[in-house]
């Protein structure tokens, strides 16, 4: 899986600065993000619960910063983008959907309690969110002859990335608290 988002990271950033899109930018730095979570949590298997929790409110921190770089990017391209270009978004947002079925089938073979896990969880289900709304928004794009489509979905992007954030970090805490508690 780390491999996976590694090359959907470096495909969807390259194309989305080539393509003009956020949304497409947005859903690599998103799988950077992912990327970050896999290998992370793959340093917690077998560790101490504060290791595990450590590396789960690292995720979260990074999935959030990730959101407010993204939303730099869209004021930046409000002020003076060009139309992104529609076919690509679509093309990459396909591609990535399949990709992260392919997650989705390995996460569920790992079902459990483990926080990182289930952080993992919540990035892939994001992700598939994200690439329904980029398949539509390179429609409305090609549609309207506008980048609005694209500003808009980069700022829902940036919203889901943030709230999947404050979500294991939450995750984090509640998981803090119980092995305290034990």
């Amino acid at each position: 899986m780390l491999l996976i988002n590694l090359t959907q990271s470096a495909a969807g950033i390259a194309l989305g600065i080539w393509a003009g899109s956020t949304a497409l930018m947005g859903a690599g730095l998103d799988n950077l993000a992912d990327a970050s979570v896999y290998a992370v949590s793959l340093y917690a298997v077998g560790r101490a619960a504060t290791v595990k929790v450590g590396a789960a409110r690292l995720s979260g921190f990074l999935l959030i910063g990730l959101a407010a770089l993204l939303l730099l990017e869209v004021l930046r391209r409000f002020a003076g983008g060009e139309e992104p270009v529609g076919p690509a978004m679509m093309a990459m947002a396909a591609l990535n959907a399949a990709l992260n079925l392919v997650c989705l089938r390995l996460l569920r073979r790992h079902r459990g309690e483990d926080v990182n896990f289930k952080a993992s969880a919540i990035f892939t289900s994001n992700d598939s969110i994200v690439n329904g709304a980029i398949v539509l928004s390179g429609v409305l794009v090609m549609g309207f002859g506008s980048n609005i489509p694209d500003l808009v979905l980069g700022v829902i992007v940036a919203a889901i990335a943030a709230n999947g954030g404050r979500e294991i970090l939450r995750e984090a805490s509640e998981t803090a608290r119980r092995k305290a508690g034990t």
